[in-house]
């Protein structure tokens, strides 16, 4: 579980922005944990293609600076790549994922690192949500006020996971890599990448990415980005009524200038907050925190989404 406080450390890191077609937010926490190794971004216009939105989380393990470049670089690796250029945005995704662990993998500064990240990236085109993601954490759209998933955890307990992570000279134990590590595929973890004969999607670790298309119709509510330390706690359906729930009561303060409505970074905050354990012993609850919760307006005030969350789930949609 790592190494911890005796004291959780629950100052919380918050942050927003906003646009015709998103009001995001986004919320981090040290928690229990010795160090804050999470990183996260929230772009709602990349810089090389206006109009695409780019959302991260980056859940670092063993230190935090391959989360930190990750974070710094990735959506520029997948927007440089040529796939990209020509419209195949899963490729660029894949390419882009593995391009970036490359080049970390052969700087003078990371290389030696024993860290790694995972990564849940979501990249809006078009209305078009491409959600990349290597590791075990996660992103959740409401759908109609379903909780939809956007990608699957990869653990090495899996059958695919185990069987590549087998062949490339690895083992499992206790349903970890080498008897180490919770999760299969992350950017980073070199220590698990030095196979010269099997190529980087081969690796008993890979950052090859599953990549997930979505059209975004205007039933999207939400979606939430977060690390694990979210999902171990929480299920998908907990935690699309948690936010439903807490999108529809409306502010504690009223301070909105809107009204009394609830700020996305609020929620993340509560969120956290909600998923923390008690004590260092219980386990779940103990891990760092990340949250980041983007409100799809489709070109509506705020307060329209806020007036949805409000109606029962369509539980069909």
């Amino acid at each position: 579980m790592g190494q911890t406080l005796s004291e959780p450390v629950t100052a919380k890191e918050s942050a927003c922005c906003r646009d015709a077609n998103y009001r995001v937010g986004s919320s981090c926490m040290q928690g229990w944990r010795v160090n804050m190794e999470d990183c996260h971004v929230h772009i709602l216009s990349l810089p090389s293609d206006p109009g695409t939105a780019f959302f991260a989380v980056y859940d670092g393990h063993g230190g935090a600076k391959v989360a930190q470049y990750a974070a710094k670089h990735l959506h520029e690796y997948i927007a440089r790549r040529s796939e990209y250029q020509t419209g195949n945005v899963v490729e660029a995704m894949q390419q882009g994922f593995l391009q970036l662990d490359r080049t970390m993998q052969y700087d003078t500064l990371l290389k030696d690192e024993q860290a790694g990240t995972t990564v849940i990236a979501l990249l809006i085109k078009d209305n078009i949500l491409y959600s990349a993601n290597a590791g075990d954490s996660r992103a959740v759209a409401s759908v109609g006020g379903k909780a939809v998933p956007l990608s699957k955890d990869h653990k090495p307990s899996l059958r695919a996971e185990r069987e590549r992570i087998e062949a490339a000279g690895g083992w499992v134990e206790l349903n970890r890599v080498n008897g180490n590590l919770a999760l299969s595929r992350a950017l980073g973890d070199f220590v698990f990448k030095r196979n010269d004969r099997k190529s980087p999607q081969e690796q008993i670790v890979t950052a090859y990415p599953e990549v997930q298309r979505h059209q975004v119709t205007t039933d999207w509510e939400f979606v939430i980005v977060a690390c694990d330390g979210i999902w171990d706690v929480m299920s998908n359906e907990e935690v699309v009524a948690f936010v439903r729930n807490r999108l529809a009561q409306g502010s504690q303060n009223g301070s909105d200038e809107e009204g009394s409505m609830v700020d996305p970074e609020e929620v993340c905050e509560e969120l956290m907050s909600h998923c923390l354990a008690p004590d260092a012993q219980m386990g779940t609850g103990c891990d760092n925190m990340t949250v980041v919760l983007v409100c799809f307006l489709h070109g509506k005030p705020y307060s329209h989404l806020v007036a949805r969350c409000k109606q029962p789930a369509n539980l069909t949609a």
